[in-house]
């Protein structure tokens, strides 16, 4: 996966509650046999009219938002099913990370594994997010992963994240990735366990 250490770019307001995967992946998108195409699917119905051109209404349609590789989030983003197109389609789309106040359990989690991150705040520290997405200007924050922090404008957000979840985003490392950082040790707990279990290998 790609490293996540510092990322500047710009963020696009979603703030509607419950975005769920269906919305983020519509299911006819979750037919194919690998993950390729999926940023066309992604928010289809939203960003497509039924004629098949842009809706020029849906933010990132927008000029100012097209570029968007932030999104600042309602609650409960990414509730509903459980599919994993929906990180895979929002990353081959270009989003980094998403802000919010809450995330849906199994999507936060899938997000961790594909390299997505995920940044929780409390109301008034996004509300400061929240303004930089929706005001006049140019859209753009920075996201410094190592320090733990948001900078927009002037302000500084500090943020919280599991160590574990941070070790394996700047590393750029998915759980396979992580689990082989381990190959000797499980090698060596393998040959202690087969020669006091020989019976096993029968």
């Amino acid at each position: 996966m790609e490293p996540f250490t510092h990322v500047k770019g710009i963020v696009a307001p979603m703030l509607a509650a419950n975005i769920d995967t269906d919305v983020i992946m519509p299911k006819q998108f979750l037919k194919g046999i690998d993950r390729r195409g999926l940023d066309k699917g992604t928010f289809f119905d939203q960003r497509f009219l039924a004629d098949g051109s842009e809706n020029p209404a849906f933010i990132l349609n927008k000029p100012a938002w097209r570029p968007a590789v932030f999104l600042v989030t309602g609650p409960n983003f990414g509730c509903g099913s459980s599919r994993e197109h929906a990180v895979w389609g929002l990353k081959q789309l270009g989003i980094r990370a998403l802000i919010g106040s809450s995330f849906a359990g199994i999507f936060n989690d899938n997000c961790q594994r594909n390299g997505v991150l995920t940044i929780t705040l409390d109301k008034n520290s996004l509300q400061r997010i929240e303004q930089a997405a929706t005001d006049n200007g140019d859209h753009r924050i920075s996201v410094d992963l190592e320090q733990q922090q948001i900078l927009a404008g002037d302000a500084a957000v500090p943020f919280e994240i599991d160590d574990l979840k941070k070790q394996m985003l700047v590393a750029g490392l998915d759980a396979i990735d992580y689990t082989l950082k381990f190959k000797e040790d499980i090698r060596r707990f393998e040959q202690r366990h087969f020669t006091a279990n020989p019976w096993l290998k029968l």
